[in-house]
């Protein structure tokens, strides 16, 4: 498939915020990511290339986390952003991992850590207030009580308009207690999710989808492609080779590199060729076309691998080729 020229990205209800999101966000997680080697996966002058590319196909929401690239992320959008109009654009960070050795208090959701933080990014990214907050794992260690407090008072002070819950593993009843506990004082809640789910992970479906569901929010899904798996550039025969092995882990390896998964891709080409599409294209496409789900988070190394990306919004799948790609690989609760 050509990559068109005029890719024009549609907004789409970021839940029941009230806001309009980007049927795809755009995820900054590589920004000034260091490799093992020593090298930068992507530098400012390739970060803006990126934003510059997103914006011209019409994208407004623009996700990061305070530990991307040490804060450099962060650093790199507000420099970006501050030859553009604030207001255009929807910006979402994150906090949660520890930043400073020796120190368990930079840890966590903890009010003393909530507070510093997000002093901190908002200052890297030059601007009064987030649209969206995310914890970026759930804090077992600070009381949910607590948490919610302290978040409201961001909410408050007017650094942070809406808050959400980036998670790993579904932890469906976590949230819901938090949000029972807000509603209850009268507190802001969670209303945007920030899930793994791809076409080979498929944990959220059950229980933590039925509850997004029921409380009405945004989904805006995380590692859409399964960490590149879904891109086609892994076979059967030759696994992680060369470059890729120098890039990805044995617990890539273990988790992606399976018979079960190389299963889910086969399926995954064959639509893609009918569609006339990349495996990648595809995999997004099925993703927006999923129940529930509110804007995938694409990321990229380069603005041409983002541009393919993007021209996802433009595939329609049939009803048929979405259930052949859902049945592909059964999820916990595959009815769903």
């Amino acid at each position: 498939m050509s990559v068109p020229e005029d890719v024009e990205l549609d907004f789409v209800p970021l839940g029941e915020t009230g806001l309009q999101t980007s049927e795809l966000q755009f995820g900054t997680w590589r920004f000034g990511k260091e490799t093992e080697e020593g090298n930068v996966e992507i530098d400012q002058k390739r970060a803006h290339e990126l934003l510059d590319t997103y914006e011209k196909a019409g994208g407004r929401f623009i996700d990061t986390a305070d530990v991307y690239g040490g804060g450099e992320s962060e650093r790199w959008i507000g420099d970006w952003l501050s030859e553009r109009d604030r207001e255009r654009y929807t910006i979402a960070s994150k906090i949660y991992w520890q930043i400073r050795t020796g120190d368990p208090n930079s840890r966590g959701t903890n009010r003393k850590n909530v507070r510093d933080r997000i002093d901190a990014l908002l200052d890297r990214l030059g601007t009064d207030y987030v649209d969206v907050l995310y914890i970026h794992r759930w804090d077992d260690d600070t009381p949910t009580r607590e948490m919610m407090k302290t978040l409201n008072g961001l909410v408050e002070d007017g650094k942070v308009h809406y808050l959400g819950a980036s998670t790993l593993r579904p932890n469906a009843w976590k949230v819901a207690k938090a949000n029972e506990i807000a509603h209850a004082m009268g507190w802001e809640p969670f209303t945007v999710t920030q899930p793994r789910y791809n076409l080979v992970d498929r944990e959220v479906e059950g229980d933590y989808l039925e509850m997004t569901r029921s409380y009405g929010m945004a989904v805006c899904p995380w590692s859409p492609l399964g960490q590149g798996f879904l891109t086609g550039k892994y076979t059967r025969d030759e696994g992680l080779t060369g470059e890729s092995r120098a890039v990805e882990s044995s617990h890539f390896e273990s988790t992606y590199l399976t018979e079960e998964n190389f299963d889910v891709h086969d399926e995954l080409d064959a639509v893609a060729e009918e569609v006339g599409a990349t495996p990648a294209q595809t995999a997004l496409a099925w993703l927006m076309h999923r129940d529930g789900v509110t804007a995938p988070i694409v990321g990229a190394r380069t603005t041409k691998q983002l541009s393919e990306n993007l021209a996802a919004a433009s595939i329609d799948l049939s009803a048929e080729q979405v259930a052949r790609l859902t049945e592909a690989k059964g999820g916990p609760y595959a009815s769903l």
